[in-house]
């Protein structure tokens, strides 16, 4: 590719509604433009990087038996219907009428439509497993894009799903996508965890997700350096302190005017640790319920729907007063009329507590004494806090979400009836496996991970070209059949070059060269007419060799790799 010809829009300022790094540079490399919110052009460069992306995700989906299909955005609502999501699902799904009237959505994922295809083609034990993939376009109404094609309403994910007679042979394709995952993002030189995670709207029998750590991060998790756990701060468990409990009695102590906890922690003189939040929620079915958690806490509100098994929403002031007595900030559990479920760390101890009565507080109140309730880990866990596997300090690191693996079972399968005949003649349903990468989010991260102040530093095999060829003499006949003749020996040896045939001056061209982030640059220029070489250097390292132009081939490979 030649950039006199091409359409690769470099800009020198940062964009103005550009927060994460990422967005700032895919954006100043001409590699994206922004339609609309959360909605992307993917310029000649950004397409190359996804295409690079793509094809190590088909070479490793095929490694493992994948079969790739192409499957409709456009989808009936019946399937989301018949699988119970059409009504769980909330504003993210596009939903729409066709010509006639009929209920249609646009594909956030393609489980419903895989189980449909699945109750069609498969018969018995003998088609099964199956693994098929698709890298397709996907609709989300996101409420809140942002951060560039990090969180966009429209993107393309790489979405596999793994069909299996029963859970064990689950278990194996599980272990296998997980094994290709880490495969995929090696090669694509991110850095990454592989956590535990909440399965959410997907459901079914567990999940984890592969992380790369990342201040635009949107997510959270907590790892603990000494043994490797890792889990998103949503499932995390934290061990945290114990306060020092003074041996008071219980007694009711006035708090007028104190209703936040650092205002009764102040007001009373105590360590905050030593006071319980109390949260009133409504469950979409069960109705009220009273969440505890420890003053210095913070609730999960994940957590807390996996607790009670239904979702819940905060309660109303009024809601709170009508079933507790009392304000926001002034109630707790003692004489509650709802069910309390209390976190795990509020097992012992002796607890100031709100009293359920305007500008008082109770003090020494202890769970399973003064109040019944049951326990859950509920509190999102926080640096500093103890691993739930060998006690050494938690660590929690931003990160971008790259790919997710869920263990459907028969979720989808029983509602749409996708079944098969076992050994026995027996009707069983099937059981199934999601898998997804977003391709655009391992460019994005890769971004994020490798750039300097002047611009992206593209790992090998993501970068659109491995090496760019800056011409400065362009006016210069010498100069210009070397550069011709290098650009066409790379392409010949395999080696993908971008030649800078541009009518501009060298600080533009290195700056621009620097901004792409091609992980070798070669510039003919001065040093051809008086030394007879040309300049090849690392973007990643900033090493310089000199080489004839005849060595440039050569010596390609040994300066990307960080050989002088």
């Amino acid at each position: 590719m030649r950039l006199s010809k091409s359409l690769i829009p470099t800009l020198r300022e940062v964009p103005a509604d550009a927060e994460a790094i990422s967005h700032r540079l895919m954006l100043r490399a001409g590699l994206v433009r922004q339609l609309a919110a959360g909605i992307y052009v993917y310029l000649p460069l950004g397409q190359r990087v996804l295409d690079k992306i793509n094809a190590i995700i088909r070479e490793e989906m095929n490694a493992i038996g994948g079969q790739e299909i192409t499957m409709p955005v456009l989808q009936p609502a019946e399937l989301w219907q018949q699988s119970g999501r059409w009504e769980s699902i909330g504003g993210e799904m596009f939903r729409l009428k066709d010509r006639n009237g009929r209920d249609m959505c646009l594909g956030m994922t393609h489980e419903e439509v895989v189980a449909w295809l699945a109750a069609r083609e498969i018969r018995s034990y003998r088609d099964l497993p199956q693994v098929w993939y698709q890298i397709q376009t996907k609709e989300r109404d996101e409420a809140r894009p942002r951060s560039g094609v990090l969180r966009t309403r429209e993107f393309l994910m790489k979405d596999s799903y793994t069909l299996d007679p029963d859970t064990a042979a689950l278990e194996k394709s599980y272990a296998a996508h997980k094994s290709a995952y880490c495969k995929i993002f090696d090669r694509c030189g991110l850095r990454y965890l592989v956590v535990e995670s909440d399965p959410g709207m997907m459901g079914g029998l567990g999940s984890h997700e592969f992380m790369a750590p990342s201040a635009a991060g949107e997510d959270e998790v907590a790892v603990c350096p000494g043994c490797g756990y890792a889990a998103n701060v949503e499932l995390a468990r934290g061990i945290p302190t114990a306060p020092t409990f003074p041996a008071s009695p219980r007694e009711e102590v006035a708090t007028p005017n104190a209703k936040t906890i650092a205002a009764v922690s102040a007001l009373l003189g105590i360590d905050p640790r030593l006071t319980v939040k109390s949260l009133l929620y409504v469950g979409v079915k069960s109705g009220p319920v009273l969440a505890l958690v420890r003053g210095d806490h913070t609730i999960h509100e994940r957590k807390l729907v996996r607790a009670l098994g239904e979702e819940v929403r905060p309660a109303h002031p009024d809601e709170v007063r009508e079933h507790l007595g009392a304000g926001v900030g002034s109630v707790g559990p003692v004489g509650a009329k709802v069910p309390i479920v209390a976190d795990d760390a509020l097992k012992t101890g002796r607890w100031v507590v709100g009293a359920n009565r305007e500008g008082y507080h109770l003090r020494g109140v202890s769970a399973g004494v003064d109040f019944e309730c049951r326990f859950a880990d509920l509190h999102t866990a926080t640096a500093g806090e103890g691993c739930p596997q060998c006690g050494a300090p938690l660590t929690i690191e931003r990160v971008i979400e790259v790919g997710n693996i869920f263990k459907l079972g028969t979720k989808y399968s029983v509602p749409l009836r996708a079944v098969f005949l076992d050994e026995a003649g027996q009707e069983r349903p099937i059981v199934m496996g999601s898998y997804g990468i977003g391709p655009a989010r391992v460019a994005a991260a890769a971004v994020e991970q490798s750039h300097d102040a002047d611009g992206i530093i593209w790992p090998w095999a993501l970068a659109p070209f491995h090496v760019h060829v800056v011409l400065v003499g362009i006016r210069d006949p010498d100069q210009e059949a070397a550069a011709e003749s290098i650009y066409r020996s790379l392409w010949a040896a395999g080696i993908e070059a971008l030649l800078d045939d541009r009518d501009e001056r060298p600080g533009v061209k290195f700056k621009d060269a620097d901004l792409l982030g091609v992980p070798v640059r070669v510039v003919v220029g001065n040093a051809l007419a008086k030394d007879g070489v040309v300049e090849v250097r690392s973007r990643a390292t900033r090493v310089e060799r000199r080489v004839a132009p005849g060595e440039v081939v050569r010596a390609v490979p040994e300066v990307a790799a960080g050989r002088s």
